[in-house]
């Protein structure tokens, strides 16, 4: 006896209508804010925006740490004529050129602050994924009014260890680090970089505790020689575990280490 498909087609077709629907009411109907709650098509408000994330800061060009009040770094006119050279030299902190770190860069979007900082604890702790997104949005403009042109080969995310990363479900960094190298037009590899260490939780040290905690915490698992590799995570601190990782990527052969952060402490 052949039996009718009608009642399958039907379903099927149910079924795409509500995923249609979903993906309207998703465009369509307002959110809320991640700062202020309010109502908002966007991740963040208008508003909040405005308030938050226009902040004129001058920061060292190798670690992005605060040098003080100035013009925005995409302002042509605040960079005083300076050849390429002097102004690697002009915005570089003490620190930086007294013991250079492994990587060779940092842009950072805004300070570790409130309220910003409620964006990166969101991400990291209650699986807020559209704030990755948010972030890699932000840091592609900041790349390109930076840059111009990215000049990565690769995109790769600070890894979790194995077990922090099945107690969470997810690594944070790679939530950026996706959507932000789909942007850039360059290749992600979500396991370029392997934590070989269950290292502790670096918010529960000293700076001089955190550098030894991660000094030996990474391993490559590709191939970086001669490359760029862009370095994402979602909050630096001491810069520590970042300089573990680009130290393991330059050991394997990389060319140049820039890291791409969401947020940056004003002191480490």
């Amino acid at each position: 006896m052949i039996r009718s498909s009608a009642p399958r087609t039907i379903r099927v077709v149910l079924s795409q209508a509500r995923a249609l629907a979903a993906r309207i009411a998703a465009i369509a109907l307002p959110n809320r804010c991640a700062l202020c709650g309010n109502l908002s098509h966007a991740v963040i408000c208008g508003a909040c925006d405005a308030a938050y994330w226009n902040e004129a800061r001058l920061r060292c060009d190798v670690c992005a740490l605060p040098l003080g009040t100035g013009r925005p770094r995409s302002d042509p006119s605040s960079r005083g004529g300076h050849t390429r050279a002097g102004r690697a030299a002009a915005y570089r902190c003490d620190a930086c050129r007294t013991a250079p770190p492994p990587f060779d860069a940092t842009l950072a979007l805004a300070d570790y602050r409130a309220p910003l900082d409620g964006l990166a604890r969101g991400l990291k702790f209650h699986a807020r994924l559209a704030i990755g997104a948010e972030f890699a949005t932000r840091l592609a403009r900041l790349v390109d009014d930076t840059h111009g042109t990215s000049g990565f080969d690769l995109v790769a995310p600070v890894p979790l260890s194995h077990r922090r990363l099945v107690a969470r479900g997810y690594n944070q960094a790679w939530a950026i680090a996706r959507p932000l190298a789909s942007r850039l037009g360059v290749r992600a590899d979500a396991v370029l970089l392997a934590r070989v260490t269950d290292t502790a939780p670096q918010s529960r040290l000293d700076l001089r505790a955190r550098r030894d905690n991660v000094m030996a915490a990474f391993a490559v698992a590709g191939d970086v020689a001669g490359r760029h590799i862009a370095l994402v995570d979602d909050v630096m601190t001491s810069g520590a575990t970042l300089a573990a990782a680009a130290h393991a990527l330059k050991t394997a052969g990389a060319a140049r280490v820039t890291n791409l952060v969401a947020l940056r402490t004003a002191k480490d």
